[in-house]
């Protein structure tokens, strides 16, 4: 007979998911803390009004500058010749970029089973589709005559024009609109459990009905579970792929060209990694005041803050890899152009600009190598803001310091945005704080049911912990 052995008990290491819903909830507390911020509107300080009255001031603001735009003509602008692209384009990039943060949450660690990601993938998706909204207006009004838009779009007409397919412009067109209706689509149907929680919360009947219509007839049966998760994989699927062809479809609107410093088949990846790298930044930036003015810290814990900073650093340092890549593709090729692209920023008339990009993109996120640097608020935040107006900077490095000096000193210039410029900019920035607090009034800005689907598996777990750390005998036989 083989001896009978008895094992000891196993240190087992805490479970990751602990350090990502903190306190002792159950799944009423889940619903009181995450559904009453929507339900009981007394819990909207004047913090909220404040924020909102600064987003809808700067609102105004950005529907006078389109209108001074629309009646004058797209001359109010600072674009000229050379520099035909200007703050426009600039921010249509960068907004787009900053959309990208949502998608990534979303779909490709949903995919990739992640469980961090539920306590902030809501509101990152909102932050996605209002970024957008921001960034297409700017090719809309670039073309000098939106009213026409339409004629972008393939639709069938007697004269059988096309657009044209060579054109950036309709790749943007596409890309853009088809990222659009996939993340509205995939955020709405995220919403849909939720929505039946505050239908069967709340107590007016008013209020009832129109969460009734939006829930779509919940139920929360096993029917509805089953279609909700297949519709809801699929749609992350199709949004995967989205996140990387969108900013790469925007690269290529300068890749495609033969100016310095824009034709190098580096850009795809290049910004792609800017824009998860603009997104974090975002993310962060409205992450840290909202889980302090609500009261979410057991929710938006710091593991959480602290794996976004991660992959900040992450892509910050492919984005400064980048950098590094074009000033060697430029003296490496031999080519006169190239290398006074590189000698025009780093010495020209916007060089100020070229080495604050650099103390952005590549020194300031240098910090978040420190585990302390990462677990500080207030460290955390300047980053991100500096990271933030960084990815500006490197727009406005590509566009206009690449166009002012061309081939031709004869036709060299200079590019000065104007006040319509400056005021569509912050415009837009007061439309995404508008849209974003209003967002987070009427609408639940964390996703109940996957906090409380977080709170089972931890309680598997520590059944599970509790099982396998008590001694067990182990049998022999002969």
């Amino acid at each position: 007979m083989a001896a009978v052995e008895k094992e000891e008990p196993v240190a087992l290491l805490p479970s990751s998911n602990k350090e990502f819903l903190l306190g002792n909830h159950s799944y009423k507390s889940i619903d009181e803390l995450l559904g009453n911020i929507v339900l009981d509107q007394t819990s909207h300080g004047k913090v909220w009004f404040k924020w909102l009255g600064f987003g809808f001031l700067f609102v105004n603001v950005l529907v006078a500058s389109i209108a001074w735009l629309v009646y004058q003509g797209i001359g109010v602008w600072g674009n000229n010749q050379p520099v035909s692209w200007g703050f426009d384009i600039i921010n249509f990039v960068w907004w787009i970029g900053i959309g990208h943060a949502g998608t990534l949450i979303s779909a490709i660690l949903l995919l990739l089973r992640q469980n961090w990601r539920n306590s902030i993938n809501r509101f990152a998706e909102a932050m996605t589709l209002f970024a957008v909204m921001c960034a297409g207006m700017y090719p809309l009004l670039h073309t000098g005559r939106p009213w026409v838009a339409y004629w972008l779009f393939p639709y069938p007409n007697v004269l059988g024009m096309w657009p044209q397919f060579r054109s950036p412009l309709i790749w943007d067109v596409f890309a853009v609109s088809t990222y659009f209706t996939i993340s509205i689509v995939f955020w709405f149907v995220g919403l849909i459990p939720d929505f039946a929680t505050m239908r069967d919360r709340t107590v007016q009947p008013a209020v009832k009905k129109i969460w009734g219509l939006l829930a779509m007839g919940w139920r929360g049966s096993v029917k509805h579970w089953h279609r909700y998760e297949a519709a809801y994989l699929i749609l992350a699927g199709l949004s995967t792929p989205l996140v990387l062809s969108v900013h790469s479809i925007v690269s290529f609107d300068f890749a495609v060209s033969i100016v310095p410093g824009w034709n190098v088949t580096l850009f795809p990846p290049y910004f792609v990694a800017g824009a998860v790298f603009a997104g974090f930044a975002m993310v962060i930036t409205f992450a840290i005041p909202i889980r302090k003015l609500y009261h979410l810290e057991e929710v938006i814990t710091m593991k959480h803050l602290d794996w976004m900073a991660k992959i900040m650093l992450a892509t910050g340092t492919i984005v400064a890899y980048g950098y590094l890549c074009e000033v060697f593709y430029a003296f490496y090729s031999g080519s006169r152009w190239e290398q006074y692209l590189i000698h025009n920023r780093m010495g020209g008339p916007y060089s100020v600009l070229y080495w604050s990009l650099w103390i952005c993109n590549g020194l300031a996120p240098l910090f978040l190598w420190s585990p302390k640097v990462r677990k500080n608020l207030v460290a955390l935040m300047i980053i991100s803001q500096f990271v933030s107006v960084g990815m500006w900077l490197e727009r406005f490095v590509i566009i206009p310091m690449s166009l002012h000096r061309d081939y031709l000193p004869s036709s060299w210039g200079m590019y000065y945005p104007t006040v319509v410029d400056f005021g569509m900019f912050f415009g837009t920035i007061g439309f995404f704080i508008f849209m974003m607090f209003l967002f987070i009034r009427f609408l639940p800005m964390i996703n109940i049911f996957e906090i409380k689907d977080l709170l089972l598996k931890l309680r598997h777990e520590e059944h599970h912990s509790e099982a396998d750390a008590s001694p067990v005998a182990v049998g022999g036989g002969e």
